[in-house]
């Protein structure tokens, strides 16, 4: 099926503050998920397919993408394993699921937040907010400006890093956790602390497994060697830190 046109509500907003990519199988679903949407101010775009969403998130990273778990011919969760391979962009997933398993496995593939069908309109848009609060004020106590140890140079302000002189693509959770780890030589941090402090979380309601994650992504991305890391170092039973 094709991408379908966002669906108008009658009420016009008084502003937009958001854009976001609602990512749903059913159009009559996704059709009353993009007028409650747009009531609320936002300005949504559409997909019905997992390779539908992605096209999207190549075309222009939107603010937040709303995606339901059971699609016809494939799994939200793999789409979601998809998005973060290449984007940071916070994600809500809807289903009819209520086990506690997919929930874990949601938030453990880098979910934002879980949302279970039925639910009420008021309750979507204020996860919605909450969510875009959090990633709009979410900061990174790192130094401003460039950091150099050795081959490895992290410019802050261009949110750059190169290694040897050759630039190193990251999405931006990546950048600001290793910027973050940088920032402090040889300190150890728990996986707790570092959700706290580059994702503005905690391990109450996100898993612990996403810091885990994307310390893995950066290892593969800078080291010489990723399972004999010269730079992020695993400090056994406690957490990470950074060797300069």
């Amino acid at each position: 099926m094709g991408s379908a046109e966002p669906v108008r509500s009658s009420a016009a907003p008084a502003r937009s503050v958001g854009k976001l990519l609602v990512v749903d199988d059913d159009p009559e679903i996704r059709g009353m998920l993009v007028r409650l949407l747009e009531v609320e101010g936002y300005k949504v775009t559409e997909a019905s397919t997992g390779a539908e969403a992605i096209g999207a998130l190549n075309r222009g990273q939107p603010d937040l993408v709303i995606l339901d778990v059971m699609l016809t011919t494939e799994d939200g969760f793999d789409v979601l394993a998809s998005i973060r391979r290449t984007s940071d962009v916070p994600v809500i997933l809807v289903t009819a699921k209520n086990q506690e398993t997919d929930r874990v496995l949601g938030l453990k593939l880098g979910a934002d937040d879980y949302v279970v069908k039925p639910f009420s309109p008021a309750e979507l848009a204020a996860r919605v907010g909450t969510v875009l609060r959090r990633s709009s004020t979410r900061s990174v106590n790192a130094p401003s400006g460039t950091m150099e140890f050795g081959d490895l140079v992290i410019d802050t302000l261009a949110r750059e890093i190169r290694v040897s002189g050759e630039l190193i693509e990251t999405t931006a959770k990546e950048f600001a956790l290793l910027a973050f780890l940088a920032g402090s030589p040889r300190q150890v941090f728990t996986r707790e602390q570092l959700l706290a402090q580059v994702w503005d979380s905690s391990s109450a309601w996100q898993d612990a497994g996403t810091v885990t994650e994307h310390i893995r992504r950066i290892r593969r991305k800078i080291e010489a060697d990723p399972d004999q890391p010269r730079w992020v170092r695993t400090v056994r039973g406690v957490g990470y830190r950074f060797e300069p």
